[in-house]
């Protein structure tokens, strides 16, 4: 019964320095307005077979410093303006508040930027990809903004839990918990 899927579309076309190696930091053979067309017409023609099933593709920008270097699709504005030109409800944005955290900050400005093609949220905190609390996002002002920016707009949105734990066993776990309910705590 899914309806919700994540879709990364995958590598800048990077240029082969040879030896084995791959230039992952920059020098695309191919431009990256020609990548973008190329990701929108793909995602255009997935969003036909898709929109009938009521099945929803959500597009991750992923960051290039800390996990994934080289990486197509790697800020909020890039995927909202392919989920824009798509213009398909089968097309939307997840926002992963650690990724965007790392590549962008400005995560209230720029989730309030991306409002109306986001459909998904996931979390871990930075540095360290751990429960909230744990790292520098202030996500207890961050959940209020989603929470009181969806009420006013009748939306029902999810926040996946991406991350680790940063303790072990039972202690570890009652932690997380305990970090869920004071960010929920406004």
């Amino acid at each position: 019964g899914a309806k919700w899927f994540t879709v990364v579309p995958g590598s800048v076309d990077q240029q082969y320095e040879g030896q084995g190696r791959w230039n992952r930091y920059g020098g695309a053979r191919l431009a990256e307005g020609f990548q973008t067309a190329n990701v929108i017409d793909l995602l255009r023609r997935c969003a036909e077979i898709l929109e009938p099933h009521g099945l929803v593709m959500v597009l991750e920008p992923l960051n290039w410093e800390a996990n994934h270097g080289g990486v197509f699709l790697r800020r909020s504005d890039q995927a909202y303006a392919i989920c824009k030109a798509v213009n398909s409800p089968s097309c939307k944005i997840l926002f992963d508040i650690y990724h965007q955290q790392i590549t962008e900050g400005n995560l209230i400005p720029n989730i309030d930027r991306c409002w109306d093609e986001i459909g998904y949220f996931q979390c871990g905190d930075n540095p360290g990809r751990n429960e909230p609390g744990t790292g520098e996002i202030n996500y207890r002002n961050v959940f209020r903004h989603i929470y009181q920016r969806s009420r006013k707009d009748g939306r029902r949105l999810v926040i996946g839990m991406e991350h680790g734990i940063s303790g072990r066993g039972r202690e570890g776990e009652e932690a997380l918990l305990r970090a869920y309910r004071e960010v929920d705590d406004f």
